[in-house]
């Protein structure tokens, strides 16, 4: 934001900010319910093994992924997504409420379907975004796809006039635990000799507020962790050389040594990482609830050292205002903008 504002007005930039404050808003809002996450993770996980026994499942499902459903809008995004890695944000909703009113899949299976093959596939964003069109982020309140609206925003383009859902009921779940209260993590660091993990949650540690004492940085992906079924190739090109090069510009920055590692075993190239560099602690930016959290839970249950995360002052003053609708975050975000010192 602080490079867009050095270019822009705030109203000619107000748009682009919102968006980033979306992002920000699913993020802290996910932050404070983690059971949301888990169920995801759970119903998930009990669809695809659903898929490998249920054929009245699986045939639709890999109808849908492989753009053979006969509705000509959904079967293009479908094969787009796959092809380019993107959808516009009009397409992703419409594609999201076919899928569930209209094909009547799981949103879990849809929402992994996302979380594989977009490029900015964020785990608070894509889940949060499904669960407001299934009705189930904002009780009671779905999205529904219609022709019409398809016609006019792709210029008619589609039409799938008779192939939609016409009522969009929402979903049900049993009621969610009452938000967790934020808090900031304990960042005592200790030691002499500290490493820098980099994941794909934040890939410019250097900006951090990091100890001198830096001797090692060992930089990899969770993309084992977002799904048991096989992350696209295009995501998987893109967040590995984005680690790469975040690695190496971390390390120059820092004038230490790199050790770069894509892996889907973390443990034991970290426990190798830790041995051989004689590392007394290691220090990683704050990962929020979601695939890369579960990877670095699963990490601290070998882990001879702590494993300290360092959060950043801008999700210390906007989380606390996603603990109800993003609109009450909205009208923060000047007064938030200049707690940040942004002009």
């Amino acid at each position: 934001m602080e490079k867009i504002l050095k270019e822009h007005s705030y109203p000619e930039a107000e748009k682009f900010i919102q968006e980033v404050f979306w992002r920000s808003y699913f993020k802290g809002w996910l932050e404070q319910r983690p059971e949301v996450w888990r169920r995801y993770v759970n119903n998930l996980d009990t669809h695809i093994q659903r898929l490998e026994q249920d054929e009245n499942l699986s045939k639709p499902y890999f109808e849908a992924i492989t753009g053979q459903t006969g509705i000509e809008c959904f079967d293009h995004w479908s094969s787009e997504l796959l092809c380019t890695g993107y959808l516009h944000n009009h397409a992703r909703m419409w594609f999201a409420s076919i899928w569930i009113f209209t094909l009547k899949l799981p949103w879990e299976l849809g929402a992994d379907f996302f979380f594989r093959h977009l490029l900015d596939g964020d785990a608070a964003s894509n889940t949060c975004s499904w669960r407001w069109v299934a009705g189930l982020h904002t009780q009671g309140k779905t999205y529904l796809a219609t022709a019409d609206n398809i016609s006019k925003f792709t210029r008619h383009r589609f039409n799938p006039v008779g192939q939609l859902a016409t009522v969009a009921e929402p979903l049900q779940e049993p009621p969610l635990p009452q938000p967790s209260i934020l808090s900031t993590p304990d960042q005592t660091i200790t030691g002499k000799r500290i490493g820098l993990l980099i994941t794909e949650e934040d890939c410019s540690p250097e900006s951090l507020n990091l100890p001198d004492n830096i001797v090692s940085l060992f930089g990899t992906t969770s993309l084992a962790h977002r799904s048991s079924l096989t992350t696209g190739c295009n995501v998987t090109t893109f967040i590995t050389n984005t680690i790469v090069n975040a690695t190496h510009e971390s390390a120059s920055a820092l004038s230490c040594k790199t050790h770069t590692s894509i892996l889907k075993d973390w443990s034991a190239a970290i426990r190798d990482w830790v041995n051989s560099n004689q590392l007394d602690c290691i220090v990683t930016a704050y990962t929020p609830t979601g695939p890369t959290n579960d990877a670095l839970d699963k990490l601290r249950t070998f882990l001879e050292i702590p494993l300290l995360e360092i959060s950043r002052e801008y999700d210390q003053l906007v989380w606390p205002h996603t603990n109800a609708g993003y609109f009450k975050l909205r009208k923060k975000i000047p007064e938030l903008i200049a707690a940040l010192n942004i002009t």
